[in-house]
């Protein structure tokens, strides 16, 4: 069966002055290297084919070279067969999907990396449904194929009024993207407690909102997919980022509360769920603010992380994309002695980021 038909679109390339120029250095990251060698040296067949051709040179079955090559391929091969049915035990079997039969459902889809979703998807020819309070003209939204509907995903009537126009619209949805999200970059003390508040209501409280609102259609259809946007700060923490950080590790909490909820569920087998805990992304967000070490933390585009959302999407698969590589071993720092938990964040920079980049007391909250 093909695929849907791709939309035409225009596409302003941009211009040799608009990308700043950048040594060779700068994009090689530590990511980039452990992307090769997943590839490679740490690739089930790529090991296997090292054994092969050292034995078309003739090379002895006891020789040392042989042995190493033949342990490591039968290690590389254990490994990769070992995740695919820790994945299976953990996801279960992936669904079938066919975007022309899906509705998408994004929040927050109209900037960053929610906008560069709804426009991927609406390119296809998909479904696609963007709740937002930014503004969006007719023109623009049937060009990039997506309905836009203002709406403020904090406030509860606001999304059950929008999600009856959408199953008129569209019908019933089948794919949630929780991405909306704000930040206020202050301190404790300089918080108030409107701030915190609204930080709440926007990054953790929608979510549980959405998923009243649009889960029993999912289990009504008996398929679906729940992305879930939080944040590494929410395994981390940060100084002057205390409500975002705090409202994105309440989002780890509810992915996994929601994991078991649905596993309880009959009807609920086909619906999948993505826990999203990017780094740092070029996004107005953090725009500002420098990462200390462009090898061992990058600062990703939204492309690299729609990218692996997209993938596990399509593929009918639950998972957890966290790009880059340090944000999938942030966890594990809190299990770490407390000494060397300090020397981290102080070397990381993750406590004096806001800081030094002069967002501290911003008065103004920045939407995503």
């Amino acid at each position: 069966m093909s695929g849907p038909k791709l939309r035409e679109v225009s596409v302003k390339l941009p211009q040799k002055r608009e990308r700043p120029d950048e040594p060779w250095h700068h994009y090689l990251t530590v990511d980039l290297i452990w992307y090769v060698l997943g590839y490679t040296l740490f690739h089930p067949f790529v090991s296997c084919v090292l054994v092969l051709c050292l034995r078309a040179q003739y090379t002895p079955w006891h020789a040392p070279e042989m042995r190493v090559a033949i342990a490591w391929a039968m290690l590389m091969t254990a490994v990769g067969i070992f995740g695919v049915f820790s994945d299976r035990v953990a996801y279960g079997r992936p669904r079938e999907v066919d975007l022309s039969e899906e509705v998408i459902v994004i929040t927050g889809g109209v900037e960053g990396l929610g906008g560069l979703l709804a426009e991927t998807y609406g390119m296809r020819n998909a479904n696609v449904a963007v709740l937002d309070t930014k503004k969006v003209d007719y023109d623009e939204a049937e060009e990039k194929g997506v309905l836009y509907y203002e709406c403020d995903v904090s406030n509860a009537k606001q999304v059950e009024a929008v999600a009856a126009e959408i199953v008129e619209d569209l019908g019933p949805p089948t794919i949630l993207i929780n991405n909306a999200g704000i930040v206020h970059t202050k301190s404790i003390l300089d918080s108030t407690a409107e701030e915190v508040e609204l930080t709440f209501r926007t990054n953790t409280l929608s979510h549980f909102t959405t998923l009243r609102t649009f889960l029993p259609y999912m289990l009504r259809e008996r398929r679906g997919t729940i992305v879930t946007v939080s944040s590494v700060l929410g395994h981390l923490g940060a100084a002057n980022l205390s409500s975002y950080a705090a409202s994105k590790a309440a989002l780890l909490a509810l992915h996994h509360s929601l994991r078991a909820e649905l596993a309880q569920i009959p009807d609920a087998d086909e619906i999948k769920t993505i826990l999203v805990t990017p780094g740092q992304m070029s996004t107005k967000m953090f725009g500002n603010v420098k990462t200390p070490s462009n090898f061992l933390a990058p600062v990703i585009s939204p492309a690299e992380v729609a990218k692996d959302i997209l993938k596990l999407i399509e593929k009918g698969e639950s998972g957890e994309v966290a790009v880059p590589l340090y944000a999938r071993y942030a966890q594990v720092l809190g299990v770490l002695p407390v000494g060397v938990q300090k020397i981290v964040r102080s070397l990381s920079g993750v406590d004096t980021a806001i800081a030094k980049a002069g967002l501290a007391k911003k008065e103004a909250s920045e939407k995503q």
